[in-house]
């Protein structure tokens, strides 16, 4: 019996994972569960079993691997707060307090460990490694789009409150664990609310 992939040429079939998704799938997991840093190329290499040779022809080099883990996991991010956008589409204020609710949820899960954006930031302190610059275009995107939810609903300040707004979800983000999910989502909501009047 079997127990690793075999590596094989062409295209995968139907029901078969590309080797690219089985790197990248691997990968992302591994970085978020252990830190970037700790996890090595030999590690994701063993855990997906694609060949060294596979994993280096798809991806150049271990960062090529952290932008491709980071950009998905914006395009994740968005993919969830765009279905939140639509659903909310005619009331801003639902639209937060959604999100909020959203970010607390994912705190709460017993997987939890941290932002992914966050993490990459804290790990990675070179504002040109690829993995931060797409971390910190995340934050920034966040900002952006809270500004537009904060002039919808109405306030004065709208780019103010939403710094105020990205500093509590940042907060959140790296607090939040020591909280229960329950707390941390009526903390959420009231600070917000507080912001907001």
């Amino acid at each position: 019996m079997e127990t690793t992939h075999q590596a094989r040429r062409g295209a995968p079939r139907k029901d078969e994972v590309s080797a690219r998704e089985r790197i990248l799938s691997t990968a992302s997991d591994l970085f978020y569960r252990e830190g970037v840093r700790a996890v090595g190329v030999d590690t994701i290499v063993e855990r997906s079993g694609v060949s060294k040779t596979s994993l280096y022809r798809i991806f150049e080099s271990k960062d090529a691997l952290i932008a491709a883990f980071a950009a998905e996991q914006d395009r994740l991010f968005w993919s969830w707060w765009d279905r939140l956008t639509a659903q909310h589409s005619d009331d801003p204020r639902a639209l937060l307090d959604a999100l909020l609710s959203g970010i607390a949820r994912r705190i709460g899960h017993p997987a939890y460990r941290g932002c992914p954006f966050l993490n990459l930031m804290t790990e990675f302190p070179d504002d040109d490694c690829p993995g931060r610059v797409i971390a910190r275009d995340n934050k920034s995107e966040m900002q952006r789009r809270l500004t537009a939810i904060a002039a919808r609903i109405g306030v004065a300040a709208p780019q103010r409150v939403a710094g105020q707004l990205a500093l509590l979800i940042n907060g959140a983000y790296a607090t939040g664990a020591l909280a229960g999910a329950g707390t941390l989502c009526d903390d959420l909501l009231v600070a917000a609310n507080r912001l907001l009047e």
